[in-house]
Order: C-alpha cells, then sequence, then structure tokens
C-alpha cells in the first residue's frame, strides 16, 4: 500500500512541528527554591499559615511546614539567588 504524496508531505510537516516544539531555545527555566529552617519559630509546625508568617517577620517570601508527622519543622523559602 503506497502513500500518496500528500500524504507524506502532511507526516512530514507535522514530524517538524513536533520536532521544532522539542527544541526551541530560550525556554525559561524553573527559578530554583532555596530552604532556610525559621530560626524564631519554636515547637513542632503545625500550620503552613503561622509559618509563612513567621519567615514573613524573618524576611522571607514564604514557609511550609517540613518533616515527618510528629517532627514537622518551619522551613522559611526563598528564590535562590
Amino acid at each position: 500500500m503506497a502513500l500518496s504524496v500528500p500524504s507524506i508531505s502532511t507526516i512530514f510537516v507535522l514530524l517538524l512541528l513536533m520536532l521544532s516544539t522539542e527544541m526551541r531555545p530560550g525556554m525559561v527555566a524553573e527559578a530554583k527554591t532555596c530552604n532556610s529552617q525559621s530560626l524564631t519559630f519554636h515547637g513542632i509546625c503545625k500550620s503552613d499559615t503561622n509559618c509563612a508568617t513567621i519567615c514573613g517577620t524573618e524576611g522571607f517570601p514564604g514557609g511550609e511546614c517540613k518533616g515527618t508527622i510528629l517532627l514537622k519543622n518551619c522551613i522559611c523559602k526563598k528564590p535562590c539567588e
């Protein structure tokens, strides 16, 4: 079964489109996030909101509770420089 010229052309164009989207120069890389344990948060971290508030007082734009169920710490986050 032979393919017609229009079918081959269509397949070729689709192949080029797929390859060109994979090889786009200038793709934006995700910014890395730097983490630091809060210096002023005391106790087990139970609320991401409270953690983020404390991290805000330490100059970080955000924070969240991380760790095991019983031993969660408040980890402050900011974009790495």
